[in-house]
């Protein structure tokens, strides 16, 4: 009798938590900052997790050399730090832009070597890591939905440009090296959401990019940078903007 009553107050306590939003979304009888829209401009604040690679192609020299049989480009975390600006077109439609923007991202390569050079420090799965410090400009094209309540969806696309403070194209030939260009640019899209609070917006949104330069700089001294040929960023980020 215990064990069902039990199940009887669990599913009870389930229907509560799935019904909640629905409930509440109804009850509601107001809008906050119901102005928000209607003004020229928005500022922000925006702070986001990235999740970078590169797509890459092999150098024609990887099929003649077997001192490195398998390279991959695999997935690291970074953090986002941007000041947002937005210009108001029309209801429907925003341009907008980060004039202020950081971006944290350390992407890695991982090669499975035939001879490792193991006094170097080398394994025979051996990672290098290409750590970036990016200052970026994007312009993206706003689309929004009408407001329900409190609750408004938006689809952007846009433009970037970006400068990686941390590059290393000039550095000296050293065998853990892999040299990278400074200049980026590329295409961006993403999917996002507001939602009014009584004394600001708060705004997650999930975006892609795809970097169309070539940001390698190939040095065929180098072991681990010579088998690549070109290589561009790919980067998915998930962040919370506060207006």
């Amino acid at each position: 009798m215990q064990y069902l009553l039990r199940r009887k107050k669990i599913i009870q306590l389930f229907a509560t938590i799935l019904l909640f939003p629905a409930t509440s979304f109804a009850q509601e009888r107001y809008l906050n900052l119901e102005s928000h829209d209607s003004k020229p401009f928005h500022f922000g604040i925006n702070i986001g997790v990235n999740r970078s690679h590169y797509s890459f192609n092999h150098h024609p020299l990887f099929l003649q050399m077997d001192s490195v049989i398998i390279v991959e480009s695999v997935n690291n975390t970074g953090i986002n730090l941007s000041w947002l600006v937005n210009k108001k077109l029309s209801y429907h439609f925003d341009l907008r832009t980060y004039p202020l923007s950081l971006v944290f991202t350390e992407k890695a390569f991982q090669y499975r070597l035939k001879y490792p050079n193991r006094p170097a420090g080398e394994d025979t799965i051996t990672t290098r890591k290409v750590q970036g410090i990016t200052l970026a400009l994007p312009i993206q094209l706003k689309f929004n939905s009408d407001r329900i309540n409190n609750f408004r969806v938006y689809m952007m696309a846009g433009i970037k440009a970006e400068y990686d403070l941390a590059a290393n194209k000039n550095a000296k030939n050293a065998e853990k090296l892999m040299k990278m260009n400074k200049f980026d640019y590329g295409v961006e899209t993403g999917i996002g959401f507001h939602l009014y609070f009584p004394v600001f917006v708060l705004t997650p949104e999930l975006k892609i990019g795809w970097g169309l330069s070539n940001v390698h700089a190939r040095d065929a001294g180098l072991k681990f940078s010579n088998v690549i040929d070109k290589m561009n960023s790919r980067t998915v980020t998930f962040s919370l903007t506060v207006e």
